[in-house]
């Protein structure tokens, strides 16, 4: 028996409380439904809010006197410093795909339910639409919303410790190194979820990349090209549609590998089964290192010995529908893609039948 894509429900053990709230930064048009939602959240329903501190330091948030009662009662957290993976209850998004993206990587183990509304310039993974909000996030607390689980990829990064390493992409955006790094005897291992696609490329360079692709421990191919884009069947539509790959409904578990600029004329995308480990190195005759982001963050440098370890992750991202995974892709395809969009052929009109 096959599962019906449409039959993942949400379901809540006990109601939920608490409620994260991220809004893309530097948006003006994004501050009246955030402070419209979060008054709806805490007056209305009586839940714990919790929003990042940056977003509060907006001056035009910090200086609404109006808006200081409700601002009062946030709980706040700062990225890479605090843990508040036990303490949300389900996640709201104003904004565009990239807020989805940077929800997913707060959390490195499981996700909660994320409900994204279309506020931003793409909004493929976004299917809320903001202007009847409240009979939306009702229905998303008493349980009654279609889910999509969304594959995510587990990539370690396991780097040669050197002497002299390089500093300037190896720290994350705000200055300090990442807390999920950790040290061997001569290694640096670090850890990401991924919820898009891990890009392996040739970085400032002018010479091909030329990296190794090691699949259950076995070469199935070296590319020597701009670089690889090892993606989610959520990332299908993202960077990897741009190369030239299939588009994948997120409900299908496999791993696509697609070549950036690949310099041979046979060198098509592929699709591999979820369970599979991939490995990426650079190739012993490699001209040049190599560059990897993850979800187009935490940019580094890749260097003779390293390697990248790709597989499926076992906590998926799960999102919110709008009406059912299904409709909801086709309909992101046609809106955010336009999707096999050509005028109508004509009939024959006017000719007799023969």
């Amino acid at each position: 028996h096959i599962q019906d894509p449409a039959s993942q429900r949400l379901t809540w053990n006990k109601p939920p409380k608490s409620v994260l709230v991220i809004k893309k930064i530097r948006d003006a048009s994004l501050l009246q439904p955030f402070k419209e939602l979060c008054v709806y959240l805490t007056e209305e329903n009586n839940m714990i809010v919790y929003v990042e501190k940056k977003v509060l330091e907006d001056p035009a948030i910090a200086n609404d006197e109006n808006f200081g009662p409700v601002k009062k009662k946030f709980c706040t957290f700062r990225e890479d410093y605090d843990d508040i993976s036990n303490q949300i209850d389900f996640i709201i998004c104003l904004g565009g795909d990239g807020t989805l993206l940077y929800a997913s990587s707060l959390f490195q183990g499981s996700v909660p339910p994320v409900m994204a509304f279309h506020l931003g310039s793409l909004g493929f993974l976004t299917p809320f639409n903001f202007e009847n909000f409240q009979s939306q996030v009702t229905q998303v607390i008493e349980g009654n919303a279609a889910l999509v689980l969304r594959s995510r990829l587990k990539v370690k990064v396991v780097k040669e410790h050197r002497e002299k390493m390089t500093v300037q992409n190896g720290i994350e955006e705000n200055g300090v190194v990442s807390a999920n790094l950790e040290k061997e005897v001569g290694k640096q291992i670090m850890q990401y979820q991924v919820l898009n696609e891990v890009v392996v490329d040739r970085g400032p360079s002018s010479y091909l990349s030329n990296v190794d692709v090691f699949l259950n421990g076995q070469l199935i191919t070296t590319v020597q090209g701009d670089g690889v884009i090892v993606s989610t069947p959520t990332g299908s539509t993202a960077y990897a549609a741009a190369a030239g790959a299939s588009m994948i409904h997120p409900n299908v578990p496999a791993i696509m590998i697609t070549p950036i600029c690949p310099h041979s004329l046979s060198f098509r995308p592929i699709v591999v089964p979820a369970g599979v480990e991939l490995k990426i190195m650079l190739s012993p005759d490699a001209r040049n290192t190599a560059w990897v982001s993850f979800d187009g963050r935490k940019r580094q440098e890749i260097c003779h010995g390293d390697s990248i370890s790709i597989t499926t992750s076992c906590y998926p991202l799960p999102s919110i529908c709008f009406r059912d995974p299904v409709s909801d892709w086709f309909e992101s395809l046609a809106e955010c893609l336009h999707w096999n969009v050509r005028k109508k052929q004509n009939n024959f009109a006017g000719e007799e039948e023969e």
